[in-house]
């Protein structure tokens, strides 16, 4: 049976769902659509942390399903953009992980991660899985990985 490692920009995920389809992504669907497929051995979703109710419950329910959610304080800045990236971390989460599975599953639009895709699909030999909102996920994203799944109503929260 074939190790998986999943890793989630929760950020990208819920704001790419939000504007093409409205509605939120379904975690425990996708959990359970993944888990038939092999064996998950690592499963990391990250979050900015925010002291919001909303937000704890949404972290606890991830945590459940089986995520490690990793958290990282949001800024606000004096001018006030705000700043609450996680691509350092899944970037070395994902390096890691990549001698140690057969594939990563990557679920993010943003671009900035085909370098990493493209890096370890040669380097490792593992198979790259990118989930994400098709019109909202970089082309070149796209092409970097093995598989390309884009994210469609029926893993989505209805």
């Amino acid at each position: 049976m074939s190790k998986i490692a999943v890793f989630v920009d929760v950020q990208n995920i819920y704001y790419t769902t939000r504007q093409a389809w409205g509605l939120p992504f379904n975690y425990r669907k996708f959990w359970q659509h993944l888990s038939h497929q092999g064996d998950i051995v690592m499963a990391n979703a990250y979050a900015i942390a925010r002291a919001d109710d909303g937000q704890h419950k949404f972290q606890s329910a991830l945590r459940h399903i089986g995520f490690d959610v990793k958290l990282k304080p949001y800024i606000q800045r004096s001018d006030g953009s705000a700043k609450g990236d996680w691509d350092v971390g899944i970037t070395i989460d994902i390096m890691q992980a990549a001698p140690n599975v057969d594939r990563v599953i990557l679920l993010s639009g943003d671009g900035d991660f085909d370098m990493l895709i493209n890096k370890i699909r040669k380097d490792y030999k593992v198979i790259t899985e990118v989930y994400g909102v098709e019109a909202l996920t970089a082309n070149s994203l796209i092409r970097s990985a093995n598989v390309f799944h884009p994210i469609e109503p029926e893993l989505l929260l209805q």
